[in-house]
């Protein structure tokens, strides 16, 4: 509706009358949006930018390595809890 408002095509009052909305109503969220549209620009903290992708394959080395480790471990006990 602000966006709309800004846009110019059509006045305030049409707006309102053809979304049934106060007039006023529109006149606020268009002020609003003027005043805060540059918060939607600004370099601020990123939204959920995801885990690290060098972190992970660091994990996944790490696990590799030890899943290595345990399993010729395991492989050199003789017994049940050996590897079958």
């Amino acid at each position: 509706m602000a966006i709309a408002a800004i846009k110019g095509d059509r006045t305030v009052a049409e707006l309102a009358k053809r979304f049934d909305i106060r007039p006023n109503a529109i006149v606020q969220w268009k002020m609003q949006l003027l005043e805060r549209a540059t918060e939607a620009f600004e370099g601020g903290p990123a939204r959920d930018a995801g885990p690290d992708i060098k972190e992970l394959h660091a994990k996944i080395g790490q696990l590799a390595l030890e899943n290595d480790f345990l399993e010729r471990a395991l492989g050199r006990i003789d017994g049940p809890s050996g590897k079958r």
